[in-house]
């Protein structure tokens, strides 16, 4: 605000968006930065908890995200609508690690070979989850934070682990439904539609009316 009172005095009763865009117009910086040295004691923890629900097609491997309930401790938010699209945001890129995005290397000259978009496949606009409900905590200022908030983009991005293990209790009801008694598989991601069909254990015998 302080870099804001000489731009709003050139000006007649300005809109919030009409001084922001002079002040954007006249090079003002209206950015906060902060250095914190590695030694530092002013570390700070951040909670956050996530529910994901999926829906697994073990005739095809595909997989919806039905909902996902998302509750995190920001700090006090200094823009609430920008953290949360900065949550979501980092929620679905996760998402994409853990399930779509398959890294795959030519075994002879290590050379990535699935370097575009044919047959790299980041999140779509159908890999969202359908149902996306996000909160932030109440009442949790961070004393030691820029306008006491906690950083936003990382825990999410942790918290998109929670599709993978969603997918995998979905296949422990598909493996047990093909009959298989053995608890332990291996499932690593990223969860791809044919590491999800493969490991479903569905069969042709299982397809009949």
């Amino acid at each position: 605000l302080t870099r804001l009172e000489p731009i709003k005095k050139t000006l007649t009763n300005p809109t919030w968006k009409e001084l922001v865009f002079a002040a954007y117009q006249s090079n003002v910086n209206l950015c906060v930065q902060t250095m914190v040295p590695a030694d530092s004691s002013r570390g700070y923890p951040i909670y956050a908890v996530a529910v994901t629900e999926v829906e697994v097609d073990v005739l095809t491997g595909q997989h919806i995200i039905r909902r996902v309930d998302l509750l995190e401790d920001v700090g006090i938010s200094m823009n609430p609508e920008i953290d949360r699209g900065q949550v979501e945001g980092a929620f679905v890129m996760g998402s994409g690690y853990w399930t779509s995005e398959d890294l795959i290397y030519n075994p002879k000259n290590a050379l990535l070979v699935n370097n575009r978009t044919w047959n790299y496949k980041p999140p779509g606009a159908k890999d969202i989850p359908v149902d996306f409900r996000v909160a932030f905590r109440k009442k949790s200022p961070n004393p030691v934070g820029v306008l006491r908030s906690k950083a936003i983009g990382e825990p999410p991005l942790c918290m998109s682990y929670s599709v993978l293990l969603a997918l995998r209790n979905a296949l422990n009801s598909a493996r047990k439904d093909a009959g298989n008694t053995e608890p332990w598989y291996e499932f690593d991601g990223p969860a791809t539609t044919e590491n999800i069909l493969k490991t479903s254990l569905t069969c042709g015998d299982l397809m009949g009316l």
